[in-house]
Formats: C-alpha cells, structure tokens, sequence
C-alpha cells in the first residue's frame, strides 16, 4: 500500500465558508473532550521506506513536508452523541480509533454521509478545504487518537460557523 502525504505550507490557504440567508442551520460546538498528548515542531520530512512483509509482498510509505511543521498527537473522548462539531484543519490527520466507534461526516461526501469506524480502525482527514464532523453514534463511550501534521503557525483546527451546504447527517 502506498501512501503520501504532501504538505505545502505555500498551497495551504485559508478555508472559506459561505454565509448565505439567515435561516441556515448553525453548526454544533464540539462537545467531546480533546486533549493534546503531544505537541512539538517537526523539520522538514522527507522519508521513503521501502521493506517487504513476512510473507515476501512489498510495502512502502511515503511522508514528505516542506517547510517547518507543528506535530500533534490528540486524545478525542466522546460519550455517546457527542461530536467534534463541524471543523477542518489546514493538514492531515491520521486517526486511530481506540474504543466504542464514531462516524465521519465529510462535507465531500454526497449529502456529508457518515462512515463509521469501529474500534481497531483507523482513516485519513487530508485536511485543507473539506470540513468534518465525528460524532458518537452508538450507545457506548468511543475515544480517537489523531496524529496531524499542520504547517508551522497555522490553527490546528479551524471552527466552521455554520453546517456545510447540502449535509444532513
């Protein structure tokens, strides 16, 4: 499996959201518990590791960063139907679920449908102009642990004022 994050603090811009009539539905403020584990700045990254798995496939990631970045490991606790509410962040994260199971809202995803993760799992937000929402649909507590990469002196999470265009979930 090949995987490449590219980050380029010259590409980052800031998101955009539109604020149209009065009658839109605002966005809910994060309800969960986020707790920053760790926190550092990372020079510049330019890894290739190539090896081959027990049984002879071949494997290979890829991670390169230009320019200086802040590091994040963040610890997301929700009881059931609690959310992050709506948000982005202008670089990936890659997030591990650790117990219960939260769903995804991507606004990318046609009407921000929701993939559910369960404990075990893990999936990639690539950041920039896409806005998510994780929430705690089931009936049990779940927990996240994220690990972004944001280019130097940016917000590691941007509020978004009010739901997406379109979304429903």
């Amino acid at each position: 499996m090949k995987v490449k994050l590219w980050m380029c603090a010259s590409l980052v811009g800031v998101v955009g959201v539109g604020v149209g009539a009065a009658a839109e539905v605002q966005a809910t403020p994060s309800t969960a518990k986020s707790t920053i584990l760790a926190q550092a700045k990372v020079a510049p990254i330019d890894i290739s590791a190539h090896n081959r798995t027990v049984d002879g496939k071949r494997w290979r990631a890829e991670l390169e960063t230009r320019g200086l970045t802040d590091g994040y490991v963040v610890d997301n606790q929700f009881l059931p139907g609690q959310s992050t509410g709506w948000h982005s962040h202008p670089g990936p994260s890659l997030i591990f679920v650790v117990s219960g199971s939260v769903t995804n809202y991507d606004s990318n995803a046609p009407g921000c449908a929701g993939v559910t993760y369960p404990a075990g799992t893990s999936f990639i937000d690539a950041g920039g102009k896409d806005m998510h929402m994780l929430r705690d649909d089931g009936n049990v507590a779940a927990e996240t642990i994220a690990v972004q990469f944001i280019p130097n002196g940016q917000p590691r999470r941007i509020d978004v004022p009010v739901v997406p265009d379109g979304c429903r979930p």
